[in-house]
């Protein structure tokens, strides 16, 4: 009996406006921004729905066959039926977000510390170039968004329960991609179709994001909500004419600069003093500056440095940036006829990128080869740093962030790959020409650089994961594939081994039943009735050819025969054994069962054994018998069981203490020989063997060890850790550090 009609939402029976209804416990502030945004977005829904015709016409015109232009016809019509319910659902689950923001989550089961390989599934290539697709349009937003929505998720923080970061925000991208996702999760359409609707999602909905933002937070900042967070205006379309995005605006000073940034011009305040403390000691010699020396301007040193970059080396091992720049000067000097040197505040920018890049250059976590490209981006990065003073403090900083990101997908990069080949290496390779060719002082650049960047490596990175899981999943049906073996090794040598068996039975059991009792293993485990049969079946056969004299044991051996015969088929049926190979078996199998029972029978016909015909016959007949005394070892294909001998070392010993340190994830270097050198990530530790598998950055497997045989790599120093930390901020604290020591000497 159906009883659906009598079911009712609770969020839907209780009015809106009732103290019991989560809505009614949100803050009127937050009301007021949910229901701006979702008037926003409902809008900007519908501008996609009806674009999405218009679009889905051109590209169906554009198609190269029929079949694929019936596709496009087919996904238009199926958006026109679908779209109310879509901007329906989306809406709702927007509401229900909010709904939860001042609930608590009770009865939710705790996160698993551990996942089971077993329960992982491998994505599909359509999911692939969905989520690489989202994992884009999310990356795009926080680029130029993540300001507005840091602050807006603040703000609600300081008004709700329940902890928010950007990624939890319901009016974050993860979220609103998440909705679009499920509310159009009934959609019939193609990969191909998916893609361009998730275009014009982006393009209509995500897009104008930034003024969303503006608005919510300018709705909690007159509701008195940390006004003192003060956002930079939304970025608009640039007009023709319109100053560039470098350009300072023209609000005043206190309302351009927010409190964030002034902490962070206070940041390089403090460096600014750390470096006038040390100028004129021996860390730090003070600059030769004749007394009519009249400092440039920044613009005249950008526009130095702009010619510098246009004419820098390929390699950077004999650039002296400082060297180069002297000589500049002494060029303009001689020219104008007045000394020209470099400002205090722009000389400590100068002396601070120098030093991050002698650390950057001398990190021992970059490969060399890829060292030298990411040298030559010192005079870009030194030309943001001149322009926006907050580049040394701002974690978020386009350029910083470029930077960390190029550093971060190059951990796997070996010296030994083949640059000019290699997708990474290429890529790397053309932002660097693009910041040389085209970074004049606009650094919209670099945000343009790092939306790219994080598409492209967004991509490789889901590649990866794919191929890395497989081998995750390969090594795991590898290790149950050995234990079951091990399992079977032991049955059979528990039954076979110091017996004299005839010769066919010990092949049987030993090359078709074993495939059948590993099978059984693999799939029902071994306290499965199934694999109890299996076994009981082995035990039947080597009885049913064991020599018996008594009565009791003809009759038993005459009622056991044919289930025997069945049990045994059906098994070898089942694990797909070679057909012509089972038929052998089996016809000389009933010849052995025949003589066995003819042995029982002949001492009744002929106690004496005086018929010779008959002992002629069974001499001649006899079957070929075969004692098994070699333990037997049941391997896979190419599978060796030799092992190297391994150390034993006590559980205290620093070596197994660094080997227990590993986590999965962790990238190491191993020093193959004195030129060869490995780098790879710890992908799994696979635990019934106690294999520890490493692949390459592009997921596949290259080397497996064991838990001794890493400590010995470790004892012998062949293996180093790699520090997959932020690059720039391991530069940045190792310079701070050696500062504040010099300081102090």
């Amino acid at each position: 009996m159906r009883t659906d009609a009598k079911v009712v939402q609770l969020n839907k029976a209780a009015p809106e406006h009732k103290p019991s209804s989560p809505a009614g416990r949100l803050p009127v502030a937050l009301i007021s921004v949910r229901d701006k945004a979702a008037q926003q977005l409902r809008q900007a829904l519908q501008s996609l729905f009806d674009n999405a015709d218009d679009s889905l016409f051109e590209i169906a015109d554009r198609a190269t066959s029929n079949v694929e232009q019936n596709a496009f016809f087919e996904a238009m019509r199926d958006l026109r039926m679908k779209r109310r319910n879509i901007e329906r659902g989306f809406l709702q689950q927007l509401f229900e977000a909010f709904a939860k923001l001042n609930q608590y989550e009770i009865g939710k089961p705790p996160a698993m510390d551990e996942v089971s390989f077993d329960s992982l599934s491998l994505v599909q290539n359509d999911d692939l170039e969905a989520s690489v697709a989202v994992d884009t349009m999310v990356a795009k937003v926080m680029t130029r968004a993540a300001q507005p929505l840091g602050h807006l998720t603040t703000r609600m923080n300081a008004l709700i329960s329940k902890k928010l970061d950007d990624k939890s925000n319901p009016l974050g991208p993860h979220a609103l991609c998440d909705y679009f996702i499920e509310a159009s999760s009934s959609l019939g359409v193609e990969i191909k179709v998916k893609l361009i609707i998730f275009k014009l999602f982006e393009k209509y909905v995500l897009g104008d994001l930034d003024q969303l933002y503006a608005e919510a937070n300018q709705t909690l900042v007159a509701a008195g909500i940390l006004p003192e967070l003060q956002s930079a205006p939304p970025r608009r379309q640039q007009r023709p004419g319109a100053p560039s995005g470098s350009q300072a605006p023209s609000a005043p000073l206190g309302h351009a600069i927010h409190a964030d940034e002034g902490l962070q011009e206070a940041a390089f305040s403090a460096l600014h003093s750390l470096l006038s403390e040390l100028r004129g000691s021996s860390a730090l010699p003070a600059r030769n500056i004749p007394n009519d020396a009249i400092p440039i301007s920044s613009g005249d040193l950008l526009r130095l440095l702009s010619h510098m970059q246009t004419r820098a080396p390929q390699t950077v091992d004999d650039f002296d940036l400082q060297q180069q720049l002297d000589s500049l000067l002494n060029r303009v000097s001689a020219k104008s006829g007045k000394s020209r040197v470099v400002g205090e505040i722009d000389d400590d920018v100068i002396n601070l990128v120098s030093m991050l890049f002698e650390f950057i250059l001398d990190d021992r976590n970059l490969p060399d080869s890829l060292k030298a490209l990411i040298g030559r981006l010192q005079i870009p990065l030194l030309k943001v740093a001149v322009l926006d003073k907050t580049f040394f403090s701002r974690g978020s900083h386009p350029a910083r962030r470029l930077l960390n990101e190029i550093a971060s997908a190059s951990m796997g990069w070996g010296d030994q790959d083949e640059a000019h080949r290699d997708s990474l290496y290429q890529k790397i390779e053309q932002i660097v020409a693009r910041l040389l060719n085209d970074f004049v002082d606009d650094p919209a650049i670099f945000s343009e650089l790092l939306a790219d960047f994080l598409a492209f490596i967004g991509d490789e990175r889901r590649r990866s994961e794919l191929l890395e899981q497989r081998t995750r999943d390969a090594e795991e049906g590898r290790a149950k594939a050995e234990i079951a073996r091990q399992e079977v090794e032991f049955a059979l040598n528990q039954r076979l081994l110091g017996k004299t068996l005839p010769e066919v039975v010990v092949r049987l059991l030993q090359e078709a039943w074993s495939k059948v009792l590993l099978l059984t293993c693999l799939k029902h485990g071994t306290q499965s009735e199934e694999w109890q049969a299996a076994l009981d079946t082995m035990d039947d056969l080597v009885w049913s050819v064991t020599p018996h004299e008594d009565d009791e044991s003809r009759a038993r051996l005459l009622e056991l025969v044919p289930s025997l015969l069945k049990a045994l088929r059906d098994g070898l049926v089942s694990a797909a054994f070679d057909p012509f190979s089972t038929g052998d078996f089996f016809t000389q199998l009933e010849a052995l069962h025949v003589q066995t029972l003819q042995r029982i029978q002949q001492p009744q016909s002929d106690p004496n054994g005086d018929d010779p015909a008959t002992q002629a016959v069974t001499t001649s007949s006899a079957p070929a018998m075969v004692e098994v005394v070699d333990e037997i070892v049941l391997l896979a294909p190419g599978e060796s069981r030799e092992q190297e001998p391994e150390i034993s070392l006590p559980d205290n010993d620093q070596a197994l203490i660094q080997v227990d340190n590993l986590r999965v994830g962790s990238w190491v270097e191993f020093q193959e020989d004195e030129e060869h050198k490995l780098r790879c990530k710890l992908a799994a530790v696979i635990k019934p063997t106690g294999k520890y598998i490493f692949v390459n950055r592009t997921g596949m497997k290259v080397l497996e060890k064991t838990r001794m045989g890493l400590a010995t790599e470790f004892q012998r120093g062949a293996i180093r850790l790699l520090n997959d930390t932020l690059l720039f901020d391991r530069a940045l604290e190792s310079v701070i550090g050696n500062l504040r020591k010099l300081k102090n000497t």
